[in-house]
């Protein structure tokens, strides 16, 4: 059963094979939508391009989600190629290196700023931008991580802006329940991708979850996939507002469990 079958969605912070963006773009292939993707610089357009061209030929345009203007062109493009969508992935987030590691309140102004403009307030800025483009009962989603409630060492204003994007999926939510556009977040386990390996002993992340999960294992980009693919149907036509985790329910512990041996 392909539950996407008719629908179309924009797909945003593709860099690489390996991203979890790509993983969502996979799974709602492979239900039938029809998708767009956005991308910003030379360094990711070939990569984006070539799983546009490999998941049924949509387009993929460049767009920097800090300008208005850029914002403004998109949804002329997407209005003039696709008409209307009914899903929008938000899987953006920028920190600089130096702030994901040692002390917080090290993290400078404008390293703040900036984490917060690209992180966070770059749902709001694409939601105004294509709020015409949706149609009414669409599905917006948004990958955010657990270190927006609980303290993750060395994820620190990455951690403080998935805090922020999580407000922001409660408040649209509200604002676009009259159209019956839902709005949900996906609160991934860490996975291994450009982004995450930035993040100081990320590795340990990985092998912590592994051990103490519910599930005894680490989440793909598959299993994020899945659950997207369920957020963007009509399945979940009564689900806004809320963090959907995918993290082998790690979330859920609270001390980890002593190892024995096997």
């Amino acid at each position: 059963m392909r539950l996407l079958e008719g629908k179309t969605a924009l797909i945003t912070g593709v860099a690489n094979r390996w991203s979890i963006a790509t993983g969502i773009a996979r799974a709602f292939a492979a239900h039938g939508a029809k998708l767009a993707f956005i991308y910003q610089g030379e360094r990711v357009k070939d990569e984006v391009e070539k799983l546009a061209a490999e998941l049924g030929g949509g387009k993929a345009y460049e767009c920097d989600v800090t300008s208005d203007e850029a914002l403004a062109k998109l949804a002329d493009d997407i209005r003039r190629d696709y008409g209307t969508l009914d899903a929008l992935v938000h899987s953006i987030a920028f920190v600089n290196k130096e702030d994901l590691a040692g002390k917080v309140f090290k993290t400078s102004r404008s390293g703040f700023a900036l984490a917060l403009d690209i992180s966070s307030y770059s749902l709001i800025a694409l939601t105004n931008a294509l709020v015409d483009v949706l149609n009414d009962g669409s599905s917006i989603m948004a990958l955010t991580y657990l270190g927006a409630t609980s303290i993750v060492p060395n994820y620190n204003v990455a951690g403080i802006s998935k805090a922020a994007l999580e407000a922001i999926v409660r408040y649209l939510a509200f604002d676009l329940g009259d159209r019956g556009i839902r709005v949900n977040a996906i609160s991934a386990g860490p996975i291994s991708t450009a982004s995450s390996r930035q993040v100081k002993d990320f590795k340990t992340m990985l092998d912590k979850v592994e051990s103490a999960a519910p599930l005894r294992r680490n989440v793909t980009s598959e299993d994020v996939g899945n659950t997207a693919v369920y957020l963007a149907s009509d399945l979940s036509r009564a689900i806004t507002a809320d963090v959907h985790f995918v993290d082998s329910g790690y979330h859920a512990m609270g001390m980890f469990p002593k190892q024995t041996e096997p």
